[in-house]
């Protein structure tokens, strides 16, 4: 069995949420640790590429090893992914955008390296959960994120009012995304469905150039003129007692 003393570290790289300038979203020591290591999991091979090419022009691409974590990954193959960091090297986790584990496979990975005593190093980077957040003017104190709502519209429009009646009782932000094609139409069906003086907050294109936050109330919003379709964004709801 290896030393867990003589494991290498995994670390959380973030990745933009779009194409704002790295050197304004990313702290300079980002780039010197990716300088450093070879071995990455990723959620797409090729977009992985891309980003590290663009951070660092001179790393060599061939070098690189990449395992790919996604939807067509053998379960079985994922014990084996942090291999190389249970032989010393230092490894990469990187999501398709933002932080990895947060809304992202890259949590089975973390959960992995803890088990085996692999130090874990989370990387400062954009994450489109907290930059929505503190932009909404919502509770910071307590919020909770459900990632997607169910699609059913009977099923939606009830997980909506209960989520509602929750963020009441507990003064509490409620958090969603949805696919960036059906932006309008969730938009429409909070509008809709909430009680005209429930809060309700859409960020999206965070940190671009496009970036788009507004807060106001489910009334107001039926007056309000926002073009959401195909990017992506965060929904927060909060009722007030």
């Amino acid at each position: 069995m290896s030393d867990p003393h003589q494991y290498g570290k995994l670390y959380l790289i973030p990745v933009g949420l779009g194409d704002s300038p790295d050197n304004k979203v990313f702290p300079p020591m980002n780039k010197e640790i990716i300088k450093e290591i070879d071995d990455f999991i990723v959620e797409n091979e090729k977009s992985a590429r891309r980003f590290i090419k663009r951070i660092l022009p001179e790393k060599s691409q061939p070098a690189l090893q990449l395992k790919a974590l996604n939807k067509f990954t053998d379960p079985s193959e994922i014990l084996n992914f942090l291999n190389p960091a249970k032989e010393g090297k230092n490894m990469g986790l990187l999501s398709e955008a933002g932080c990895p584990g947060v809304a992202d496979p890259g949590a089975e990975i973390v959960k992995l390296a803890h088990q085996f005593g692999i130090q874990v190093v989370p990387l400062v980077g954009p994450s489109s959960i907290l930059l929505a957040m503190m932009a909404s003017g919502m509770n910071g104190q307590s919020f909770t994120f459900h990632g997607y709502l169910p699609i059913d519209k009977k099923e939606r429009k009830s997980t909506i009012l209960q989520l509602e009646r929750i963020s009441a009782e507990k003064n509490q932000a409620q958090l969603f995304i949805e696919t960036p094609y059906r932006n309008m139409k969730f938009l429409q069906d909070l509008v809709q469905i909430l009680h005209p003086a429930t809060r309700i907050c859409v960020a999206c294109d965070l940190t671009l150039a496009s970036e788009f936050i507004k807060t106001a109330t489910a009334s107001e919003w039926k007056n309000i003129k926002a073009d959401l379709h195909k990017r992506p964004a965060i929904f927060i709801i909060q009722k007030d007692l």
